[in-house]
């Protein structure tokens, strides 16, 4: 069980990052994507993504 001083910290890191909230989920999804749902078709087209933004 959290304790309400718990709670209430936590409410208050969620409501002053909501950006970086937003990207720790994101990222989550993206690597759940990869890792278990993927084909190898949505890999392909992953990896041409992401070497056109490295090269940017």
């Amino acid at each position: 069980m959290v304790s309400e001083a718990q709670l209430k910290a936590n409410k208050k890191w969620n409501d002053k990052n909501k950006d970086k909230q937003r990207i720790y989920r994101y990222r989550s999804y993206a690597r759940k994507f990869v890792r278990e749902l993927a084909t190898d078709d949505d890999l392909k087209e992953l990896q041409e993504m992401i070497q056109e933004r490295l090269d940017n």
